[in-house]
């Protein structure tokens, strides 16, 4: 399968308060939560983002399934503004993003996302320059240090980053293999996760610019929905929830919002089972009540 939709039970729950609306899949990857959606409500139509070619092509593949009720669009997230107004929309029912990494992509070991690929990129759109090797070969100590602790905050940032420099000395760092052992050096194993996870999750997000990404989607999100309207964000990272909570909380003081999740909503245990990688996301819902 090309990736486990997740918790699409409360993505159903929280973003649908309008049977015949129009919503946007910020990240349609192999279209799991815009086919559950669909699926489940007749008459609702979906825009779709994603920028990543996999998806796009995933897209082309499902095309027919949708029975003309996807619009489809390459792009990233942040211009969802500036695209929904060149297609002639400035109003939508619901707006749901889920922040995270797909099964493919993780598995996929040209990509670079998974501790032993063969490469070391980490892009999701190849379109762009910037890649995770070019991060790890050029950048001086004290930066990657700095991405290590803002992105991902590793505390052992400064150690690794030195690692880092030293192997530099022998050759180019060519593969992810390669750096999860130098990080591996420094770092020991803390029960079951990676030692390598803060600092591949920090490379990540800085090659793909996520934080600001998501900040831009939050910003434009609330001027995008009708009255009633909802957005649905689901993170796995917790610098992301934090962007998240406080945006919402940030647009409730101002009235525009009403937080409809007063605790964040965790995968249940059953879900966990059947898709382990949904024990860490974490969904927040707000609605829109005010201009």
């Amino acid at each position: 399968m090309y990736h486990i939709p997740v918790m699409p039970l409360e993505v159903v729950q929280y973003l649908i308060n309008k049977s015949d609306g129009l919503y946007v899949d910020c990240t349609f990857g192999g279209s799991g939560h815009t086919s559950y959606l669909l699926d489940k409500f007749k008459d609702i139509k979906i825009i779709a983002f994603d920028w990543d070619e996999d998806s796009s092509n995933r897209f082309l593949e499902k095309e027919k399934d949708f029975n003309k009720r996807v619009i489809f669009i390459r792009d990233n997230f942040k211009n969802i503004k500036k695209v929904l107004s060149n297609i002639s929309i400035n109003k939508v029912d619901g707006i749901l993003a889920d922040i995270g990494v797909s099964s493919k992509q993780f598995d996929d070991l040209d990509r670079g996302f998974s501790f032993n690929s063969s490469v070391l990129d980490m892009r999701m759109d190849k379109r762009n320059d910037l890649t995770a090797k070019e991060v790890i070969n050029s950048y001086s100590s004290e930066y990657l240090a700095d991405i290590f602790y803002k992105y991902g905050e590793e505390y052992k940032s400064r150690q690794i980053a030195d690692a880092i420099l030293l192997r530099r000395k022998r050759g180019v760092i060519n593969t992810a293999k390669e750096l999860q052992d130098i990080i591996c050096s420094v770092k020991k194993s803390e029960g079951k996760i990676n030692p390598a996870t803060k600092v591949f999750q920090s490379l990540r997000s800085f090659v793909n610019d996520e934080f600001q990404n998501l900040e831009t989607l939050l910003s434009d999100a609330c001027k995008l929905l009708n009255i009633g309207g909802r957005i649905v964000i689901i993170s796995f990272h917790s610098l992301e929830d934090r962007i998240v909570k406080q945006n919402f909380k940030q647009n409730a003081s101002n009235g525009i919002y009403k937080i409809l999740t007063k605790k964040v909503v965790t995968a249940t245990q059953e879900e966990i089972k059947i898709n382990p990688r949904s024990r860490s996301a974490k969904i927040r819902v707000a609605e829109k009540i005010n201009v």
